[in-house]
């Protein structure tokens, strides 16, 4: 999930709405990156939870959890949260790395810190689009912690519900040039028909050689699951109902329209990724995370 929302809350940055949520996987983050045997390690992100007034009593240290990984918000979600950052680091470095790509978008990048956390190769632009309230939210506690990126970052100030294209343009991105775009917890919060405009205008910016992920829903019915203990957790404890902020529309099919595009792609279940790691959430009866899908998709060059 990020911080950039597809409802008129009324809220800017991030304290409400799907704002919030953004500080949700800040929290996850942070919780993970003190594990002993963390997945991936974000140190930026419990600064961003103590500095948000909305977020300040949320746990940032596994030992804050009292019930730990029983807990079903701050122990399972916590830990799928961990895992997507880890399993999104390794597709984005193995894109720049091995694919050649040197241009990164995050759309709705939230509080994302790969520009400062992850280790990339020479020349690399990574481009942040999210409100302005996000950005100046998370510019001003990086800027408190002296923090400096480790690529050249771009941060753009535009809601994707506006003409993001053309600021992504006007701020340098290359569309003749192979990139990487990351839609890391964004398309269940826009209407169905936004999404697929969404996924038509990363292929339209797409040269060959280009990556992109997203992660889906694929639940015909998502309010089967309304009673689920990581939905009714993360209402009780933090007051964030998922579903009233999920587009209940009939999703359509990216990772196929992707194909039809000339596209390879794989589709997997986070479960997957915990069973190759040996940590992270598996499958539970009444199970929010059930229709997850990680979609990973490549633009053969010719």
């Amino acid at each position: 999930m990020t911080g950039t929302t597809t409802r008129d809350t009324g809220v800017e940055g991030v304290e409400g709405g799907v704002g919030l949520t953004a500080l949700l996987v800040a929290a996850s983050r942070a919780i993970e990156t003190h594990r002993h045997d963390a997945l991936a390690r974000d140190v930026y992100a419990e600064h961003f939870v103590r500095a948000a007034p909305a977020s300040a009593g949320w746990p940032v240290r596994p030992h804050q959890v009292a019930d730990g990984d029983a807990n079903p918000l701050w122990g399972r979600f916590a830990r799928y949260f961990g895992l997507r950052t880890r399993v999104l680091d390794d597709f984005v470095l193995r894109s720049v790395r091995k694919g050649g790509a040197r241009q990164v978008v995050l759309l709705g990048a939230g509080l994302d810190t790969r520009a400062y956390r992850l280790d990339w190769p020479p020349g690399c632009v990574v481009h942040e689009i999210d409100r302005e309230g996000v950005l100046a939210f998370k510019q001003r506690v990086l800027d408190g912690l002296s923090a400096v990126p480790k690529a050249e970052r771009v941060a753009l100030a535009v809601d994707l519900r506006d003409d993001w294209v053309t600021a992504l343009a006007d701020a340098g991105f290359d569309a003749t040039a192979p990139s990487v775009w990351l839609a890391e917890g964004l398309l269940f919060y826009l209407p169905p028909v936004a999404e697929t405009f969404l996924i038509d205008t990363v292929d339209r910016l797409s040269a060959p050689g280009s990556a992109l992920a997203f992660e889906v829903k694929l639940e015909r019915d998502l309010l089967e699951y309304r009673d689920s203990p990581l939905y009714t957790s993360t209402h009780q404890q933090i007051g964030i109902d998922l579903l009233d902020l999920f587009d209940l529309g009939q999703r359509p099919d990216s990772a196929g329209d992707l194909v039809a595009k000339g596209w390879s792609t794989a589709v997997h279940t986070p479960f997957d990724f915990t069973r190759y790691h040996g940590r992270g959430p598996l499958p539970e009866d009444n199970d929010a995370l059930a229709g997850n899908r990680w979609v990973f998709a490549d633009k053969p060059r010719p």
